[in-house]
């Protein structure tokens, strides 16, 4: 479960870190970054930024070798900004959520086209057994009594 003390951290270390990639990190390997998330554990040393990158695989791998170096100036601009005793780690972990999406549209769709199958081979068709095929009470007849 996480504290107030956590989720407050972990937005502060969100907001600095997207905006210094905002103002640019001189690095021309790195692409067109978002910040979509941060986690930290429950004894503030260590965060999990997680980012996602606009583009192709390439530039998504030259900016992870760009965020993996500049970690360690990330961390000493976050540590300064904070004004906390120890300053957590960063760790950069690409996002899956447009990848995700994509897997999850893609069966959506699947799931759709078998349901308009499934709904076209059902027009016309009849039942297997008798059309009411609930048992009904016996019906007893006058001259039975």
């Amino acid at each position: 479960m996480s504290s107030e003390r956590q989720s407050r951290l972990a937005d502060r270390i969100r907001v600095l870190v997207a905006e210094r990639l905002e103002k640019g990190l001189r690095d021309p390997r790195l692409g067109f970054v978002t910040i979509t998330d941060v986690r930290v554990t429950g004894d503030l040393q260590h965060a999990s930024v997680f980012y996602t990158v606009y583009g192709s695989d390439q530039e998504r791998a030259d900016s992870a070798e760009a965020l993996r170096a500049a970690t360690g100036m990330l961390r000493s601009e976050v540590g300064r900004k904070l004004g906390v005793r120890l300053t957590p780690t960063l760790e950069f972990i690409l996002d899956a959520i447009p990848e995700n999406a994509g897997h999850i549209e893609h069966l959506l769709r699947e799931a759709r086209e078998r349901d308009a199958a499934t709904a076209a081979t059902a027009t016309g068709a009849d039942y297997a057994g008798e059309p009411d095929p609930y048992v009904k009470p016996r019906e007893i007849a006058d001259d039975e009594d």
